[in-house]
This record gives C-alpha cells, sequence and structure tokens, in this order.
C-alpha cells in the first residue's frame, strides 16, 4: 500500500465512524482525485483505484472489529483474485467516494465488491468504476488459509453465504479457468 496518508487518515478516523455490520451496510470512503494519483493522460491511474480499494477493505476490517482477530492471530489479508471494469474517468479534485461490500463467501475466501462513485452534474450518481475481488486472511502459523466460518464469528457473524450472483459466478470461474490454466505449465 503506498498512500501513507490515506492510511493514517483512515486509522486517525476509525474511532469516530460507526461500527459496520458488514452484511447489512458497505464501507464508505470518500476521496478527491489529488495529483498525485493521475497518470499521463491525466485522469486517475487505473493501478490507483486498486490501491484505493486496500483502504476500503482496511476499513471493513476495522470498523467490524475483525483487526483486532487479525492482530491476536497474526493472520495477513490476502487478495488472490480481481476484476475492474472502468466505466467513467475521474479528472484532478473530482470528489468521489468507494464503496466496499462483502458480496458471498466459500469456506476459506470472501468475495468483495468495490465501487467508485461520483457525482454527474446533475447531481446523480456515476459508477465510475465497478471491481470484484476474491480475498482471505492467511494463518502464517498454521500455513493454511483461516475458515470464513471462524473470522465471521470473530465479528458476530453466524449465517450461511448469500448465493453469488450472476457477474460473481461468472468471475469465480474465470479465476478458476485462469488457475486450472496456470497449473497445467502453459
Amino acid at each position: 500500500m503506498n498512500l501513507w496518508f490515506r492510511l493514517l487518515w483512515l486509522l486517525a478516523t476509525t474511532a469516530f465512524r460507526p461500527r459496520l455490520k458488514p452484511l447489512e451496510a458497505p464501507s464508505l470512503l470518500a476521496f478527491r482525485v489529488w495529483p498525485h494519483d493521475l497518470d499521463t493522460s491525466l485522469h486517475m491511474n487505473n493501478g490507483r483505484y486498486w490501491t484505493l480499494m486496500d483502504l476500503g477493505r482496511t476499513d471493513l476490517m476495522l470498523r467490524t472489529g475483525l483487526w483486532r482477530a487479525v492482530l491476536r492471530h497474526r493472520w495477513v489479508p490476502v487478495v488472490n483474485a480481481g476484476t475492474i471494469r472502468f466505466r467513467r474517468e475521474l479528472r484532478l479534485f473530482r470528489p468521489f467516494r468507494l464503496e466496499t461490500a462483502i458480496l458471498c463467501w466459500s469456506n476459506s475466501w470472501l468475495v468483495m465488491q468495490h465501487r467508485v462513485l461520483s457525482r454527474a452534474r446533475d447531481g446523480s450518481e456515476i459508477v465510475a468504476a465497478v471491481a470484484l475481488v476474491r480475498a482471505a486472511l492467511y494463518d502464517r502459523t498454521g500455513k493454511s488459509y483461516v475458515p470464513v466460518a471462524t473470522l465471521m464469528a470473530e465479528i458476530g457473524i453466524a449465517t450461511t453465504s448469500p448465493e453469488p450472483s450472476p457477474e460473481v459466478a461468472a468471475f469465480l470461474a474465470s479465476e478458476e479457468a485462469m488457475r486450472q490454466a496456470g497449473s497445467s505449465g502453459r
């Protein structure tokens, strides 16, 4: 993560923001496009979106209280797959919000959606980008992924995963196809 000032801001303001119930409400973070976010086309760099999405996942961990278990057990957050669709550019000084939500999960990973939201001139909401990410927590001591039931229990959630939507199912199928292609030695 190379956005240290934004990370420090997030850490400093977390205590003043309400606790999140991840299946009821998404994380919402407000940002603005600064000069160091731009690429040579003078809009926000595509890599910056991914980095900001790290902050969305961090906010979820902090505001659900999961961070306590992460520190206690020395678990490490890992993203092992992601896809993004850019819809609108974000220019210098443009305000935007990052929405991060957990959509579904398996035994060892979660699927999260990140949406980058901005406003049109008429005030209507614009989705500038949307991403799906498959993430997990890794237990270095046990050399395995933390069961999702364990991390959900740490934040007081005892429910089954919602069914994946068609786009999430397609994302997971695509990731599985890529994993298979990578293991075949091509």
